[in-house]
């Protein structure tokens, strides 16, 4: 699993999820960006997290979009930091952006 390997390697994955991430929203900004600092209509950066920056259940059995975050591993708080620079970016910039927080997918090779 990704918090197995991260585990094991957690430089890897700060670097492809924190600066993966800083660096696609670099792209994004230089593609959409206006002369005089507006988007361009209609764009959004989509960044895919996961609910493991939330860490571990809560007696309420379900995490909200308030909950703090609370990672428990190297890529849990990787992927909180790439949340962290989406949210940077959209406060600093305007950028327009969406997060997601999915769970785990259910099929083969998912464990």
């Amino acid at each position: 699993s990704h918090v197995d390997r991260s585990i094991k390697e957690p430089e890897v994955f700060a670097k492809t999820n924190v600066l993966g991430t800083v660096n696609m929203l670099n792209c994004a900004k230089k593609a959409w960006e206006k002369e005089d600092g507006t988007w361009k209509e209609g764009v959004k950066f989509l960044h895919v997290s996961t609910d493991e920056v939330y860490g571990s259940l809560g007696d309420t059995g379900f995490f909200m979009e308030t909950t703090p975050l609370d990672p428990h591993s190297p890529y849990s708080s990787s992927k909180a930091g790439s949340d962290m620079m989406v949210k940077a970016y959209a406060d600093t910039y305007k950028m327009p952006v969406n997060i997601t927080r999915c769970s785990n997918n259910y099929g083969p090779f998912q464990f």
